[in-house]
């Protein structure tokens, strides 16, 4: 019944405007699409509550936003390493991937692991899955040492030649978070590695640090 509930109160935000026009933002699905803008997922989520074997019974079935859900629905002390692996490897769109790395994945104890197991993974949303949720524990783990993110910035390095279009977006991003935290050490090593990319002979490579640089510029104008 709470499977039918929570589907239920989705349909009930559904929005015409937004299943048209999600084909413009290249998130295209291969199951039911019912037009949800995330303020509404996110209100449903919040509704719900924590619910670990809903959340699983949400991605079942395959509804594009009932996956969104069950980011915010899911346990994170209730999730393991298998089930993220395996969601990983259902996402089919960049919104899945980063909606579950930035709401769910990275709030696991076995977020850092994940990421290195994923760095260099032959699918696609897979791959860029270890460098959103790298992107999202540098924005949300302000407590975080800097160990972590400077012992993964050769992952970023390694992939920033896949020019797969959401890899490499994924892995800039990655770069630009880590560039953003507050600590001296990781600022500087993130711009060294950007200034370092963006005079590469490889466009993709180039793509990416010149992608950091422009953050990092805008960043320091703000300051």
């Amino acid at each position: 019944m709470r499977l039918a509930e929570a589907i239920a109160a989705l349909e009930e935000k559904a929005e015409t405007r937004i299943s048209d026009g999600l084909s413009r933002y290249g998130i295209v699905t291969a199951d039911r699409v019912i037009g949800v803008p995330m303020a509404g997922i996110q209100m449903v989520g919040k509704q719900l509550g924590r619910d670990h074997d809903l959340a699983a019974a949400l991605w079942k079935t395959g509804i594009y936003e009932a996956r969104l859900l069950a980011a915010y629905v899911d346990d994170p002390k209730m999730v393991t390493p298998e089930q993220m692996d395996r969601q990983a490897r259902d996402f089919d769109n960049w919104a899945t991937c980063d909606t579950l790395c930035f709401a769910l994945f990275d709030r696991t104890e076995h977020a850092f692991a994940m990421v290195d197991r994923w760095a260099d993974d032959p699918e696609e949303f897979v791959k860029r899955s270890a460098f959103a949720l790298l992107a999202g524990l540098a924005l949300h783990r302000k407590k975080e040492a800097d160990e972590p993110f400077l012992s993964r910035l050769h992952l970023i390095e390694a992939a920033a030649i896949d020019g797969r279009n959401f890899v490499r977006k994924g892995v800039s991003w990655a770069l630009r978070s880590i560039g953003g935290r507050k600590s001296a050490p990781l600022r500087a090593a993130a711009r060294e590695m950007a200034d370092r990319l963006a005079v590469s002979s490889d466009k993709t490579v180039r793509w990416v640090g010149r992608d950091a640089q422009k953050a990092f510029a805008k960043a320091d104008l703000r300051a």
